[in-house]
């Protein structure tokens, strides 16, 4: 097990570099800690797999967004430990990972995972050991009822909202008949199923549907089946190979006609857009979660959680240009933290004797307004559904940057309740 303790015995000194410092560290003195043990939450890493390279900027986040609640005094006056575990984003292990973290770690709660497959494979665990599940994913899989009283995602929108919110800018700016390429499971599906339905009630039509498996090496014998009638292709990929499909893709078209393209940062999360072989994507668009670049009117927070994570304007680690953050995705681990800390304050949390009073605390969240806590932006929280709903940023690759031509509201991306957590027994 890998155990990383950050900010157990903080100092005056400045937590940060740069022009974030400041912010976060202003008016902090040491915190005088309370005699009673450390909060110890559990993470449920993505550090192997086809998700390593999330886990990676998500194990960073996290380290960085603990060193700022400990430098603030913790939660509840007392200092909180991370525990990472490796699921190597396999849903078999994600089950046993919570287990070892609850049953022999001792954490007070779990949160973390991204892939919703895993998400899935593990939730039911969570409810058996009746430990609080705060996943860091993006399917539909919490909102839709078919997990548990324990599971939520207060830290990120899902698939349903997002792609229901950006549908009538695509279908309105680049064309009505579409191709979608997708992952062949739970995530690709939601995209196939949400994308579709919104496709149709703007207006629009969905010609050809291509699931290809997530961990597939090659995609020649794939695009071939995208129909010559296409106006838009729609691609959202994962895994270790994303730079492949990008380059593949720019290879099956050449320098010919093309359909207008639009992706989901996923398929190029951790690869630079200016990276040699990606000419082609130049004024493609992409759905982000987070601007990668930092754009004109950024926030003195989004500054703050730049230098806290150590990434620069160009969304890259500051000791090395050539390392790319899977910045659309990581800052849900940031506000899930503090949607910890606020959860647990709120509670009055000492012990695992309070997980039920935690998770009601976080049920009756509602406005989360854009923050250092909440560095993407402005948030609602639905405690019926535990999904929390905010905004999307559709990007134009310009001079192989990402640059943000469009932002959805808030409401853009609600849609009707389909369950109610809160009338379920723990």
């Amino acid at each position: 097990m890998t155990k990383e303790l950050f900010g157990l015995t903080p100092s005056r000194r400045a937590i940060l570099k740069g022009a974030g410092a400041g912010l976060l560290t202003a008016g902090f003195a040491a915190p005088v800690w309370s005699q009673s043990a450390p909060i110890k939450l559990g993470f449920q890493l993505h550090r192997t797999g086809i998700g390593a390279a999330y886990g990676r900027w998500y194990e960073r986040t996290a380290q960085a967004a603990l060193k700022v609640v400990n430098d603030a005094g913790g939660i509840n006056g007392r200092p909180v430990e991370i525990v990472f575990e490796d699921d190597g984003t396999d849903p078999k292990r994600g089950a046993e990972v919570v287990e070892k973290l609850v049953s022999q770690a001792g954490c007070d709660l779990v949160f973390g995972p991204l892939f919703s497959h895993v998400v899935i494979g593990t939730a039911p665990r969570a409810a058996e050991l009746k430990v609080p599940y705060l996943v860091c994913s993006e399917g539909y899989h919490v909102a839709s009822g078919m997990l548990n009283r324990w599971t939520m995602q207060p830290g990120i929108t899902d698939v349903h909202a997002q792609v229901s919110s950006m549908a009538p800018w695509v279908l309105a700016n680049l064309g009505k008949k579409v191709t979608m390429v997708f992952p062949d499971y739970a995530f690709g599906h939601d995209h196939r199923d949400f994308f579709t339905a919104a496709v149709q009630a703007n207006g629009g039509e969905v010609i050809a549907q291509i699931a290809i498996p997530p961990t597939e090496t090659s995609f020649t014998r794939y695009l071939p089946q995208i129909p010559a009638d296409t106006e838009v292709l729609y691609h959202v990929m994962v895994g270790p190979a994303v730079l492949t499909f990008v380059k593949e893709l720019g290879e099956f078209y050449g320098s010919g006609p093309r359909p207008e393209i639009f992706g989901f940062i996923d398929s190029l999360e951790a690869v630079d857009t200016a990276s040699p072989g990606l000419e082609f994507l130049e004024g493609t668009h992409f759905w982000e979660g987070h601007n990668r670049v930092k754009q004109a009117d950024a926030s003195e927070h989004e500054t703050a959680y730049r230098a806290a994570v150590g990434v620069d304007d160009n969304g890259a680690s500051l000791s090395d240009a050539k390392d790319v953050a899977t910045y659309a995705h990581m800052f849900s681990v940031w506000e899930t933290l503090h949607v910890i800390k606020a959860g647990m304050e709120a509670s009055g949390y000492q012990s695992i004797a309070d997980r039920q009073k935690f998770v009601e605390a976080v049920e009756a969240m509602s406005d989360m307004p854009a923050s250092l806590a909440h560095v993407q932006g402005d948030k609602k929280f639905n405690g019926k559904t535990h999904q929390v709903f905010g905004h999307q940023f559709i990007s134009k690759v310009e001079g192989g940057k990402l640059m943000r031509v469009h932002t959805t509201s808030l409401e853009d991306g609600m849609y009707e309740d389909a369950v109610d957590y809160t009338s379920q027994s723990f």
